[in-house]
């Protein structure tokens, strides 16, 4: 990274680490609520260790490695706050996105070093939408804090990826915002959502990509549907393609 860039990134973690820590505060409200939600969806019990999961890979970070992807997904599910874990996407999504990067060499990303993952918000929950869950049934602190969360990272991705644009060399960093069904109207995101979109300049918004989530291989299916229309459209192209016109259909 560039100075400017490096400068962007310890103060986007720095500031990331600290609102996460203040936000466990209110753990022990947290875990009884995801608890309940996973048991009311049949979830197969598993150990809760992190309410607010602050991605650990963050740290490992220095100013010689390259930020060439920001991966947005939506919050940390049952591997992701595991405490030997504590990271994101390293489910079975994680498994499938990192899987797409090794077979497509050509995009020049290492999905382990070159993509920076974050979340729309870090509260955990089993499955995304357990957090209706949480807001119905949490106090209104709990409440605050999921709201309050998506904000705050919406700003968070959108400065450090004004700061990694404006340090660019030899590559501009894109951000790809994967799931989007509850961006829509009335889903769990709308906080997210509409402080993204305001936090950033025409300019930038150009290398902001919106796809289909990787759980699922429901990015791989829009993929290949996109590819079997348009078979001579070289991938790079595809993804450019793909990506704006879902971003047209959930921010117009």
């Amino acid at each position: 990274m560039t100075t400017i860039q490096w400068n962007a990134f310890q103060k986007f973690r720095e500031e990331y680490r600290e609102l996460c820590f203040s936000w466990n505060k209110n753990e022990k409200e947290l875990f009884v609520l995801q608890k309940e939600a996973a048991d009311l969806k049949k979830v197969p019990p598993y150990k809760l260790d992190t309410a607010v999961v602050y991605n650990q890979v963050y740290d490992s970070i220095t100013q010689n490695d390259e930020i060439k992807l920001i991966v947005i997904g939506d919050n940390p599910g049952k591997e992701e706050q595991m405490a030997e874990k504590r990271s994101y996407l390293v489910g079975q999504a994680g498994r499938i996105a990192q899987g797409f990067f090794s077979r497509n060499h050509e995009l020049g990303i290492d999905f382990r070093k070159n993509a920076l993952i974050m979340n729309k918000t870090p509260v955990h929950t089993a499955k995304t939408d357990q957090l209706k869950y949480l807001l119905k049934n949490g106090s209104q602190e709990v409440v605050d804090l999921i709201h309050e969360s998506q904000k705050k990272c919406a700003g968070l991705i959108a400065d450090l990826h004004a700061g990694l644009l404006k340090g660019a060399e030899d590559y501009e960093t894109e951000v790809w915002l994967v799931g989007y069904s509850e961006l829509r109207k009335n889903g769990i995101f709308q906080d997210f959502k509409e402080t993204f979109r305001n936090s950033y300049n025409a300019q930038n918004w150009e290398h902001v990509m919106v796809f289909q989530h990787f759980s699922m291989n429901c990015f791989t299916k829009d993929l290949k549907e996109f590819t079997l229309r348009n078979s001579n459209v070289p991938l790079r192209e595809s993804l450019s393609l793909i990506g704006r016109l879902h971003r047209e259909e959930i921010f117009q």
